[in-house]
């Protein structure tokens, strides 16, 4: 064995992407008890044509040095219909507005959006904006004297100030561009990751998460996926599928020197049912319920902002002076409502299950949820089911 472990050490040190750790098992592998039907990814990226890509900055440790660091941070993309400038339906709604979200006026007044649309922290707003518009360019300029290629990029952000330099403005253009690179289908990392890098979540490390519901209307078969960046609540406030773990779990807390705020929680809501912007409103809407599920209260500090949208694009005609809208009757919504509500619930609780405890700036700690103990609390009030395969 011991002449064949250099060429072993080799092979090794020559893998140019080693094979990544397992990730941890999700919520829902745990036993919560979620109601609904996910699609099988449970992922926003379950809806045909939306990629994810992260860009996840992670240097230096001890005391806060403006401008150096430690970096806890990051940038997340979503995109709508793949790498096209295509527009789709939109609509957002604020549950309280102590955050931001560029690009709602163009939304409120077409009912639509076009491009990529970017997650951050608030310093980075600005950046991941013109970075996104770059990018556009980059795809989608035509050259000619009226070029719209930059577009109105969606950007929003949620504070991660406790662990990161928030201030030294890390983020950069090449971080952005390195995340639209990585933007795919398929499963998607939650927790410290992308924007959600360095976020609390009821006290607990919190971040990226995602989940998704299968949904049926008469015939027709739809996905409803949900993303979070989940930054909010205070620790009393946390239930899981009705649990009260928040009141169960009072260890375990943050170890911060700066004054603490409660945070806020940005949602993207995608979905292939073709439905117009008032009625995409309405599911931003009940984006609300499944946030108040998981103990969210829209506290005073909190920027609770909501995005919704539809893979399905109304039909021009040649000249450009008509379009065709087709949508589902505002009668039978209802299903679309319930998935909403029950994948933003799951998104949220899923970055809490995947966040890891984090060290940031001056030592601030902010410790994740233990399986093991959420395992215990859900078992005292009889709600662990069965873990799903």
């Amino acid at each position: 064995m011991k002449r064949f472990l250099p060429l072993l050490l080799a092979c090794l040190a020559a893998t140019p992407n080693p094979p990544a750790p397992l990730a941890k098992p999700r919520a829902r592998e745990l036993g919560i008890p979620f109601e609904g039907k996910p699609g099988p990814y449970n992922a926003i990226t379950d809806v045909p044509g939306v990629l994810v890509g992260y860009k996840t900055l992670v240097r230096g440790k001890g005391a806060l040095k403006p401008g150096t660091g430690p970096v806890r941070t990051g940038v997340t993309v979503i995109l709508p219909k793949g790498r096209t400038d295509a527009p789709v339906p939109a609509a957002w709604f604020s549950l309280n507005g102590d955050g931001e979200m560029t690009g709602l006026p163009y939304i409120e007044d077409y009912g639509t959006t076009a491009g990529p649309i970017g997650i951050t922290n608030t310093n980075s707003v600005g950046v991941v904006r013109d970075a996104i518009g770059a990018w556009n360019i980059k795809q989608f300029s035509s050259g000619g004297t009226f070029d719209f290629s930059f577009g109105l990029p969606v950007v929003a952000e949620t504070f991660d100030g406790l662990l990161n330099d928030i201030n030294g403005l890390h983020v950069t253009k090449q971080d952005v561009w390195d995340a639209l690179d990585d933007a795919k289908t398929g499963p998607v990392a939650e927790g410290n990751v992308g924007g959600g890098t360095g976020m609390s979540l009821f006290l607990f490390k919190g971040g990226s998460g995602t989940a998704s519901r299968l949904v049926s209307v008469d015939t027709a078969r739809y996905v409803v996926g949900a993303f979070v960046q989940g930054n909010f609540g205070g620790r009393q406030d946390l239930q899981v599928a009705g649990v009260p773990v928040g009141r169960e779990i009072k260890d375990l807390m943050p170890v911060i020197t700066t004054k603490q705020k409660d945070g806020s929680i940005i949602v993207v809501i995608a979905t292939n049912a073709p439905l117009l912007p008032s009625q995409l409103k309405q599911l931003a809407r009940r984006v609300t319920i499944g946030v108040a599920r998981t103990g969210g209260l829209g506290r005073n500090s909190s920027g609770d902002l909501f995005l919704a949208f539809s893979t399905q694009s109304p039909a021009g005609n040649d000249k450009g002076t008509l379009e065709t809208w087709r949508s589902v009757p505002k009668e039978r919504l209802d299903a679309l409502y319930q998935a909403t509500a029950q994948a933003t619930e799951e998104a949220i609780i899923n970055a809490l299950v995947a966040a890891e405890t984090m060290e940031g700036i001056n030592g601030n700690t902010i410790y994740g949820l233990p399986a093991n103990r959420l395992q215990e609390v859900m078992r005292k009030y009889n709600r662990l089911a069965e873990p799903a395969k």
